[in-house]
């Protein structure tokens, strides 16, 4: 059950249905934002990243607005946020599960395995990862032959957005199961308070962006001002797959 837009399908449900999907059938799971989906067009392997997930939710408020207010059917907001709440209040229900978790640096390894154990999880230290900076092609091999090895049930990249997904997609291009593969960027983060807090009911009227921008506004409020070229992109393709720029150089 799905929307397309920008080519891009759309998890259409409740975000139950997204966990229950993908606990009894595993996939890649990305959490798009507006700033990212503005450089789908310039960025083939982030795009092809999402064309080729098994489950897309619609994290971005500012695009669920823009789609409802000129196209339908409407669709409702399923925020990367909302999705890790539901993950942790439902972790008695598979805490037996293998996990593992890719990190951007040791501390958040340290930080991210610490505050999923205290929840209930059995996360060892040879469960944690922490990313290389990646260049160019996101392929990580290292990474594949540790996952490959221990066949975790749940895999979590915690790393940057537009980054996690293409290494979302070559990990389940590439492991020879298939597990779930959690691509939610700062979900984790704003619960473990390496994010800035992020009240529930703020997440849900779409306000967000606000508080982020507030808290690193040098970080976050171009990041968000690039996203209004969105507005756009949705007028002009709807739920038609975004032509890539040429590059000519």
């Amino acid at each position: 059950m799905t929307i397309q837009i920008l080519g891009i399908q759309f998890f259409k449900g409740k975000v139950n249905e997204v966990f229950e999907q993908l606990k009894n059938k595993g996939g890649l799971l990305t959490v798009p934002a507006a700033p990212a989906l503005v450089t789908i067009s310039e960025d083939k392997e982030y795009y092809d990243a999402l064309l080729e997930s098994d489950l897309v939710i619609p994290d971005s408020g500012y695009m669920i607005l823009i789609w409802n207010i000129f196209s339908k059917p409407s669709i409702n907001k399923i925020s990367g946020l909302e999705f890790i709440n539901y993950f942790i209040s439902n972790i008695d229900s598979f805490k037996e599960d293998r996990f593992f978790l890719v990190n951007p640096s040791e501390l958040d390894s340290k930080i991210n395995r610490n505050f999923l154990n205290e929840k209930g999880l059995n996360i060892r230290e040879e469960d944690v990862y922490t990313a290389p900076f990646y260049k160019g092609n996101v392929k990580d091999k290292v990474l594949l032959e540790l996952i490959e090895k221990q066949k975790p049930q749940w895999i979590f990249i915690n790393i940057g957005g537009g980054t996690q997904e293409k290494l979302g997609l070559f990990l389940k291009n590439n492991l020879t199961y298939k597990p779930a593969i959690l691509c939610t960027g700062a979900a984790l983060a704003f619960k473990t308070g390496r994010q800035v807090n992020m009240p529930t009911w703020v997440d849900y009227i779409y306000m967000g962006w606000l508080i982020r921008c507030i808290s690193n506004p040098k970080v976050f409020v171009p990041r968000y001002l690039s996203g209004f070229k969105l507005l756009r992109m949705i007028l002009v393709n709807k739920s038609n797959k975004v032509a890539p720029i040429e590059n000519n150089s």
